[in-house]
């Protein structure tokens, strides 16, 4: 079986947009600004974009505010910023410490991130659907340490059951990585070096320290 070509795909569908007419709109779901900065830019140009901020893998609220602020400023920033709606949610840590419970030890890109994808993506696929919106999707892939195959599948997966489609897409090619890069550079853009979560950034600590002398 041949590979799917996620960006083949959403070029399709953006090919078929006739000129004109009113854009599609989508809801985002944006995990921070780095990530965001790339996918806003190349998006906005065909979509009416909303924003979704709803990330409580954050389990440190100092942290989980600072990244939303980062998303907020850099919309304040770029040229195009106005044209991009909000749409907040509640910071809800104790939800994804529910869902992790029993995979705390589990290796990056494992189940508990698909729980964790799962979680993020179904409250932005009930939100698509009660604010009537065309697509819905995720900033996730553009992450090189982001399983592009997972996070379609958990988008379509709940695409069906919430009867909004999800938005084909893997942000990270053309370049996608390395443009957010250059965003974040171009914008000062706080980068945190781990995903958010508290097993994440335990794991983190743990490698930086077998590597010290």
């Amino acid at each position: 079986m041949n590979k799917r070509n996620y960006q083949r795909e959403l070029d399709r569908i953006i090919e078929m947009i006739p000129a004109g007419e009113e854009k599609k709109r989508l809801l985002l779901h944006c995990c921070c600004a780095p990530c965001s900065s790339y996918v806003l830019e190349y998006l906005h140009h065909f979509f009416d974009i909303t924003v979704f901020f709803f990330n409580p893998n954050i389990v440190e609220e100092e942290e989980y505010r600072k990244r939303k602020k980062e998303l907020l400023r850099y919309l304040s920033e770029v040229p195009f910023g106005r044209e991009i709606h909000r749409m907040d949610a509640d910071y809800e840590p104790e939800r994804f410490l529910q869902t992790a419970k029993g995979h705390e030890h589990d290796p990056e890109r494992g189940e508990r991130c698909r729980l964790c994808f799962y979680l993020r993506l179904s409250e932005t696929a009930k939100a698509a659907a009660q604010g009537k919106f065309d697509y819905f999707c995720t900033t996730l892939s553009i992450s090189p340490h982001k399983n592009a195959d997972l996070l379609m599948t958990v988008g379509e997966e709940l695409a069906g059951e919430y009867g909004v489609p999800y938005l084909p897409s893997d942000f990270k090619k053309r370049n996608g990585y390395k443009r957010s890069i250059e965003l974040s550079s171009q914008y000062h853009l706080y980068r945190q070096d781990y995903c958010g979560c508290i097993f994440s950034r335990q794991a983190k600590e743990r490698k930086e320290q077998q590597i010290e002398p």
